[in-house]
């Protein structure tokens, strides 16, 4: 088992699995949810990471789902990053997981059912460093190995943080390193060039992004959101034309994998990185140079938390940085101001 490599047996590679942007807003243009339901306080009328139902009781239900395929070729990681990934869009909304439901898709006839097993068994252990069950879930025989969570969580209602929130004036903070999807594309192409770059890009996606829950906390925190397959820039967007503003984004700030240089001098990034860019370029201005490009349009998987915080309440934002070994994140990577006509304007 040791020898089968999972990036082999599918198309895609993590979060870099979503369909595009632009595709996926054809598909739901017609399929919003509507405005019927008084306890859905999250819906899909914007680009949220989950759903918010009103329990009427001070609290709110939080529910999302989150698959994709192996980004990493060992089973149980791969198990890791997908459970830490689905977690994360709960802690984006400011929540607390409660219990989660596994998805399973598994080609039977290819890859031995113990592979499928350790898959699960390293959800369960990411799912046990959040102190949630695997409650149960479903399977599928499927052409190609994919596996998720759909997760449930509660938030007191007047945390709930929606990736539409920000205000000018705003500061942007981000909490991992950018660079998943390079090193993923690596992996896929037997291209690692030192097992330490693969097991450092490994443990940022399976740290979980827990630091959410107290953020939504901190009263100058009026949006959050995580970055995964959209990108840096694209998740960025969403932000900012979900509060009608424009963002400008300091690159020298950005922070990425330290050795990230060797693989795009050698062009290892993700189709997808061009897809992105497709359905962004025209919101977005000054982004004319190589590596900042082929880095803010990197598909992320699991990703880290953008931070959108009033600047009286950066302080408070430190202090919780650095109770959290976040430290090396301190710097803000941008901010919101009044709308232009660009929605992302990045500063070289």
């Amino acid at each position: 088992m040791t020898a089968i490599k999972l990036t082999q047996f599918s198309h895609g590679a993590g979060c870099g699995c979503k369909i595009a942007p632009d595709k996926l807003e054809q598909i739901l243009s017609n399929n919003k949810s509507t405005g019927v339901f008084a306890n859905l306080l999250v819906g899909n009328q914007t680009n949220d990471d989950a759903a918010v139902w009103d329990l009427e009781n001070g609290q709110a239900l939080i529910s999302t789902v989150d698959f994709f395929m192996p980004i990493v070729d060992d089973a149980f990681n791969f198990g890791r990053i997908a459970a830490t990934n689905a977690l994360s869009d709960v802690y984006a909304m400011g929540g607390k997981p409660i219990f989660a439901n596994a998805i399973l898709g598994w080609p039977i006839d290819k890859l031995p059912l113990e592979l499928a097993s350790k898959v699960i068994e390293g959800a369960q252990s990411v799912c046990k460093q959040a102190n949630i069950p695997i409650a149960g879930g479903h399977s599928i025989d499927s052409l190609e190995p994919m596996f998720g969570l759909a997760v449930n969580g509660l938030i007191n209602k007047q945390n709930i943080k929606q990736n539409s929130g920000a205000k000018a004036g705003d500061l942007l903070f981000l909490t991992k390193p950018l660079g998943t999807g390079i090193i993923g594309t690596a992996i896929k192409r037997g291209l690692i060039e030192a097992e330490a770059h693969a097991e450092i890009c490994i443990e940022s996606m399976c740290t979980l992004n827990s630091i959410g829950y107290d953020l939504a906390k901190l009263n100058g925190v009026s949006a959050l959101t995580d970055i995964t397959g959209f990108g840096l820039l694209g998740h960025l967007i969403e932000m900012a034309e979900g509060a009608h503003l424009t963002a400008e984004l300091n690159w020298k700030n950005v922070p990425y994998f330290e050795f990230i240089d060797s693989y795009l001098q050698k062009n290892i990034i993700p189709d997808n990185t061009y897809r992105n860019w497709n359905a962004y370029e025209k919101k977005v201005f000054g982004l004319n140079d190589m590596k900042a490009f082929q880095i803010l349009n990197d598909p992320q998987t699991s990703g880290g938390l953008l931070v959108s915080i009033h600047p009286d309440a950066v302080n408070e934002l430190e202090e919780l940085f650095k109770s959290n070994n976040l430290t090396s994140f301190i710097k803000p990577v941008g901010c919101f101001k009044n709308e232009t006509s660009n929605r992302v304007e990045v500063i070289l």
